[in-house]
């Protein structure tokens, strides 16, 4: 049929052994989609999209949105499959979930993001709620958290360049005590001066999250060097 075709799922209703009508079923795509996938892949991330559905519809969707790679018919047990497939192959995974089905792979994952206009995801399973329905925001909040990372690692640098470079005048008594105050002193402005960039973080959707407050053990990094980033 047509409708099959395009990805729809048809359904026959009927009854005293005649079929009376057709119901066409079809995924509407949120419009901000696209848009949300094009800013993943902006991101170096790879979007695989998991779904309960067979074959069909799902690569209709795909197609709509410019995902590459599906995985059909996985049942809500099952989607931890593919999160651990990856995770074999040296990946880094993000899952993006909107229900209670999603809550393993969610768990599974490095970095769990829920929808957060869905409650039925377990609070615990997750490491951060996307308080808005926009798509877009699981983009900005890799940035943000990039972002973040970045500076922490920029302030581990200089607190420890300032103190290294300071120690070996010091043990040689060319650092005055008030000298080594002052130095420490101005090692903590840096980092706090260096902090503040966040002020200027720009979001291209309106981001607002919440964090989960616990700690889940995540899968082991992979011993060969950094593993590549996939969004999933």
């Amino acid at each position: 049929m047509r409708a099959e075709d395009e990805g729809d799922t048809v359904v026959f209703v009927g009854w005293d052994g005649a079929t009376r009508g057709v119901l066409v079923v079809a995924d509407i795509v949120d419009e901000t989609a696209a848009r949300a996938v094009a800013e993943l892949r902006d991101l170096g991330l790879n979007p695989v999209l998991l779904t309960g559905d067979d074959e069909s519809p799902p690569w209709s969707v795909a197609e709509q949105v410019g995902i590459d790679e599906i995985v059909p018919e996985m049942l809500p047990a099952g989607q931890l499959e593919p999160v651990a497939h990856l995770h074999e192959r040296g990946a880094v995974v993000s899952m993006v979930g909107d229900g209670v089905n999603d809550t393993a792979a969610l768990a599974g994952s490095d970095l769990g993001l829920s929808i957060g206009t869905c409650p039925d995801v377990v609070p615990e399973e997750q490491d951060v709620t996307l308080v808005r329905g926009d798509l877009r925001t699981a983009a900005e909040a890799v940035r943000l958290f990039r972002r973040i990372l970045s500076i922490v690692k920029a302030n581990e640098f200089w607190a420890f360049a300032v103190h290294f470079a300071a120690l070996p005048l010091a043990a040689t008594g060319m650092l005055s005590p008030l000298a080594a105050v002052a130095v420490t002193a101005m090692s903590a402005v840096v980092v706090v001066v260096n902090s503040l960039r966040l002020r200027w973080f720009r979001a291209s959707a309106p981001l607002t999250f919440r964090c989960s407050s616990r700690a889940r053990p995540r899968p082991p990094t992979s011993p060969v060097g950094q593993r590549p980033k996939i969004g999933a």
